[in-house]
């Protein structure tokens, strides 16, 4: 999700290329790591603490807020449907005496 507005800031010159190339690579590298972390509670953190970054992203191309609130969305939509599912396969678990 960072590789093309990496290069849109490149492009634009919004940011010298070391920065947005080094910027860049950075969130690629942190948000790959942080997918395998959601696992845990300290890994749900990190992800909101992430939304939020990739929403300051903003401030440098305008139009990664529109980016931001997409991945926003599907994070919150997420969160909420996996909580009905863990809800109704505990459901199901109890209703089937496996627990």
């Amino acid at each position: 999700m960072f590789f093309f507005p990496m290069l849109v800031v490149y492009g634009k010159h919004t940011l010298p290329a070391a920065v947005a190339f080094g910027g860049g690579i950075a969130a690629i590298i942190v948000l790959l790591l942080a997918s395998r972390m959601t696992g845990s509670r300290a890994g749900v953190w990190f992800g909101w603490l992430l939304q939020a970054a990739i929403l300051a992203t903003g401030f440098i191309e305008p139009f990664m807020v529109v980016v931001g609130l997409v991945f926003l969305a599907l994070w919150v939509f997420c969160f909420v449907k996996g909580g009905q599912l863990d809800r109704q396969n505990a459901a199901r678990r109890v209703a089937l005496g496996e627990d």
